[in-house]
């Protein structure tokens, strides 16, 4: 995988967590697709009735969301793929793009924005175990757990 500028350390390579569910595949859409594809499986396979997600893990969930299918789109030579996979802790996603350019965000937390590059601070912020890997037919894959709670009961 080509890196897009030379910096100092690597990008988080471990594996997705486990899987209670069969991930859940959009193979098409934009951000909007993905953001209400990745909320109807908050809700519906990870929540549900007697286990609903906060209202604050789901805007956060949404947010990874945009930020990464976004850049997919814009940096990555197009949204090849995009991926939910439920966990116990939350919702891992995967996003598939046509590039195999690591941002140089992947390599060190930015300390200085231009104009521009807020999205990747947001999203290791708001999720975890993030990765960064080639796919086998060219171009790479970013890979987040989103921690989602259940919310409390009135």
């Amino acid at each position: 995988m080509e890196q897009a500028e030379r910096t100092s350390t690597s990008a988080a390579a471990t594996t997705a967590p486990p899987c209670p569910a069969p991930p859940a595949v959009l193979e098409r859409g934009g951000a909007a697709d993905a953001r209400a594809y990745a909320e109807s499986v908050a809700r519906t396979v990870w929540g549900g009735p007697g286990r609903e997600v906060r209202e604050e893990d789901v805007v956060d969930l949404l947010l990874v969301v945009s930020e990464l299918v976004t850049n997919a789109i814009r940096h990555g030579e197009g949204l090849a793929g995009f991926e939910v996979r439920p966990t116990a802790e939350g919702l891992w996603i995967a996003v598939h793009d046509n590039s195999s350019v690591v941002p140089p965000a992947a390599y060190a937390f930015p300390t200085t924005h231009p104009g521009g590059g807020y999205g990747w601070p947001l999203v290791t912020r708001l999720a975890r175990d993030i990765t960064v890997e080639p796919r086998p037919g060219g171009g790479k894959t970013i890979g987040a757990l989103v921690p989602l709670r259940v919310a409390p009961t009135p």
